[in-house]
């Protein structure tokens, strides 16, 4: 007698499945074409996102079309795992969906790529951490058809107790949509995949000539690859060399006029370059691509108040942060524009939640220690500045910055070591020689204080505040002409200046006063 089967199950038995679903990173999309390709050519049923599906269509497309497939392969280079810290990105999902749902997993691993490398196993968190027990093959462009060969005859070739889930109807249209579009394609060459290999060492290089040769190798084997410029172009900025990197960006972007990274790097040279409006239009159209990335939307805050927009400065933190509630240095910039707001309480709370999410950042110190100068807490912001000091010693601004607390405390001596530590580190400071100057002066150091001064105004020939501290110190010395000619520079310079304005009366009744003598 048989037993009853239920209704709502379906029975799996061994059988040899052709069903392949590969899993990539769209950088590498001429390797998952070229496997693609030669799976179908062999009569395998083979799906991946090789269009780029609507936002509508993708989930549901995706997950069911994982469902339907016996076999998952996931495409892994040095770089591939590289945001699956996110638990929304999507070849994170792609590979838990493959797990939940217990698939034949094959990771097929390029050059440079091992489970072991540090970068690499910090992103194997919860369920991916089971990826690296899967039995994985190595592909290469020079022996591709005898890795296929392999892949196919060994381990696809197994059969398999998967229960697969047939699709939708929508979802197995937008499978045949795909199948046709994948169809179309040219076959791949030797040196499309070799020029992938050159990329992914250049994301490995640690030296920037180094990668930059190696994406220069890549583009020479495919003109087009717009990633390539993209990354060349990011090198090239960091080596200094902004007219070569926006080349770069330019002409990624031309390639790929849907390349989000390409946007909003060329953003953050354009910026470096002093084109704010250049940098905002880029930083936009990396927003309207894609809208979820919280450091479009930081870094569109940071040119926005760097042109004085302050309010839509804030509203681009208050965004980025909604998207990345953990999101320190969002914290901090949003700090900063609420101090220039003159909004104090805003700005140390947002700069105390800075240091609470990365407590070894030593410029959140720094910022909250101005604020709380601002406030008259001279105490808190000394000791804000001195671990500040501590997690990064070597930063000018920050001495500056104790030397003025120090100073407003009447610690001349401390200031003025403070001043001179700025002065090293940074030697064409024009306001630390002003500042220290102002010091020499209330210790009644003139002649030092005149020295600082003059060098303030060589450094900086527009310079107000140096005009009048000058003033001050030659008339200190007796020399109300001279003092009388700095204030007068210092009012033509900035015709508000309060100080100068006020040290001008006092200097000409001076004149006045010893004229009559």
């Amino acid at each position: 007698m048989f037993g009853y089967i239920n209704s709502e199950s379906s029975l799996a038995l061994a059988r040899i499945e052709k069903t392949v679903f590969i899993s990539y990173r769209r950088t590498n999309a001429p390797w998952v074409l070229a496997i693609s390709q030669n799976l179908t050519h062999n009569g395998y049923d083979v799906f991946f996102d090789y269009t780029g599906l609507a936002s509508g269509d993708f989930e549901t497309a995706i997950l069911e079309n994982i469902h339907a497939r016996a076999h998952f392969l996931v495409l892994l280079t040095p770089s591939a795992l590289e945001r699956c810290g996110d638990p929304g990105d999507w070849l994170r999902r792609e590979i838990e969906a493959a797990l939940d749902s217990k698939r034949n997993i094959i990771p097929l691993m390029l050059e440079g790529f091992d489970f072991g490398t540090p970068t690499i196993a910090n992103q194997l968190t919860g369920k991916l951490a089971s990826l690296r027990k899967f039995n994985a093959m190595t592909l290469s462009a020079e022996y591709f058809d005898a890795a296929m060969e392999k892949l196919r005859n060994k381990f696809l070739n197994v059969a398999l107790e998967t229960l697969v889930q047939p699709a939708s109807p929508e979802a197995s249209q937008v499978a045949t949509d795909e199948r046709s579009a994948v169809a179309s394609a040219p076959a791949v060459a030797e040196e499309e995949l070799t020029a992938q290999q050159w990329f992914e060492r250049g994301i490995s290089a640690t030296d920037r000539d180094e990668a930059i040769r190696f994406y220069s190798e890549a583009i020479r084997l495919q003109p087009d690859f717009a990633g390539a410029f993209n990354n060349r172009g990011a090198a090239r900025h960091i080596k200094g060399d902004l007219d070569s990197a926006l080349a770069d960006y330019d002409e990624a972007i031309r390639l790929e006029p849907d390349l989000e990274k390409a946007f909003y790097n060329r953003g953050i040279a354009r910026k470096a370059n002093g084109d704010l409006d250049g940098a905002l239009e880029d930083y936009n159209e990396a927003i309207r691509l894609r809208p979820g990335n919280p450091i479009n939307f930081n870094n569109r805050g940071v040119a926005r108040y760097a042109k004085g927009d302050s309010d839509g400065a804030l509203a681009d933190y208050d965004e980025g942060i909604r998207l990345q509630p953990d999101y320190a240095i969002a914290f901090n910039n949003r700090g900063e524009a609420h101090y220039n707001k003159g909004d104090l309480e805003g700005a140390l709370a947002d700069y105390d939640k800075a240091i609470r999410l990365q407590p070894d950042n030593g410029g959140f110190y720094f910022n909250r220690g101005i604020a709380r100068m601002a406030k008259g807490d001279l105490d808190d912001a000394l000791a804000d500045y001195d671990e500040a000091f501590r997690l990064q010693p070597d930063v000018a601004d920050a001495f500056y910055n104790r030397g003025n607390a120090r100073d407003d405390k009447g610690d001349l001596d401390s200031a003025l070591r403070d001043y001179n530590e700025a002065i090293r580190l940074k030697p064409d400071f024009a306001i630390g020689f002003n500042n220290r100057a102002i010091t020499h002066l209330r210790k009644g150091d003139l002649g030092p204080a005149l020295h600082d001064c003059n060098e303030a105004i060589r450094l900086k020939p527009d310079f107000a505040e140096a005009f009048d501290s000058r003033g001050e110190a030659r008339q200190a010395n007796g020399d109300l002409e001279g003092a009388l000619a700095d204030f007068d520079q210092a009012i033509r310079l900035q015709p508000g200046h309060a100080a100068a304005l006020r040290n001008r009366e006092l200097v000409l009744k001076a004149i006045a006063d010893h004229s009559k003598s």
